[in-house]
């Protein structure tokens, strides 16, 4: 019967790694299920602690970095936060310049201003409401924007 308090603390422990996804509790769940094969062969509590342990380490050093290898090359990269804003086009609420304004940024509102000038560019007094411009940083809760 100790076999089915193995397979509760693994089953435990996988619904565990689906908040975490970082493939730790997924490994000592299958450490649980070692300890419950054990358990099932008639081992004694001594030797189930014992496969639980080895069984877990063993998958927490040998497997699991390989594993989380094979993720991130599998799992695309994807932008999040500031990293998706940047590059984007969005729209002048308001006139913008050096000093604030408002864009209309992929269906939200923000605040912006424009970006400093290049060396050697002239300074763009503002951006009348209406136009298009580009993202190029972001500021706290302020959105840099270049004239497109």
């Amino acid at each position: 019967m100790a076999w089915l308090w193995w397979l509760g603390g693994a089953l435990v422990l996988a619904v565990v790694e689906t908040l975490s996804a970082d493939l730790t509790f997924i490994m000592i769940a299958g450490g649980a299920l070692g300890g419950a094969a054990a358990a099932g062969l008639g081992a004694s509590l001594t030797v189930q602690v014992i496969v639980f342990s080895v069984v877990s380490v063993l998958l927490l050093f040998l497997v699991r970095p390989w594993a989380k290898a094979q993720l991130a090359r599998r799992t695309p990269h994807m932008l999040t936060n500031v990293e998706a804003k940047l590059g984007r086009e969005a729209t002048a609420l308001t006139a913008v310049d050096v000093h604030g304004g408002r864009v209309l940024l992929a269906g939200e509102e923000w605040s912006a201003r424009l970006a400093e000038p290049q060396p050697g560019a002239p300074a763009p007094r503002a951006v009348p409401a209406g136009a298009h411009v580009r993202i190029v940083s972001v500021d706290g809760a302020v959105a840099v924007v270049r004239p497109e």
